[in-house]
């Protein structure tokens, strides 16, 4: 699927797999596995950017994957993000798993530039997270079952 379709059809929350399609090239070639590592990886879809103007430049809609943190002994040093234009056609890309039916997402801010801070159980643990974290305009939105699932509506089934 194209990354239009993930942007158009998938919820934030949802976990992204991203391909060129190439061969996982062997383990003793560390540099050709690292370049293909980081053309063929996946995280979590935080935030869907609608297309923007800045003066006279017109910046295209993005979605953007959280790939992972890095730190030790609880503490996060480095979040790792990716963000993707909805015209990047080079890449593949399919939502490998939903956010369940029930949990809540932690969302950054209100409207439709809000970034999925946090993915919660349940509302308890929503706000339990929320106590401890500095998100003062943080809005808490309920996963429910009336979003379509965009491999249906490619008319493929999940397997």
């Amino acid at each position: 699927m194209s990354a239009q379709l993930i942007y158009d059809l998938v919820p934030l929350g949802a976990i992204i797999r991203f391909s060129d399609g190439t061969p996982r090239p062997p383990e003793r070639h560390r540099k050709k596995l690292a370049a293909w590592e980081h053309r063929n990886s996946g995280g979590r879809l935080i935030r869907k950017q609608a297309e923007r103007r800045v003066g006279n430049t017109v910046i295209g809609a993005s979605i953007t994957l959280h790939a992972g943190n890095y730190g030790g002994g609880g503490v996060v040093v480095l979040r790792v993000h990716r963000t993707f234009s909805v015209d990047s056609d080079d890449l593949r890309f399919v939502a490998t798993e939903r956010p369940r039916v029930g949990s809540v997402r932690v969302l950054s801010r209100p409207g439709e530039d809000a970034e999925l801070v946090y993915l919660a159980s349940s509302r308890a643990d929503a706000e339990t997270w929320l106590q401890s974290h500095g998100y003062p305009d943080a809005v808490l939105d309920e996963v429910t079952a009336d979003v379509p699932a965009a491999d249906v509506i490619e008319g493929r089934t999940a397997a």
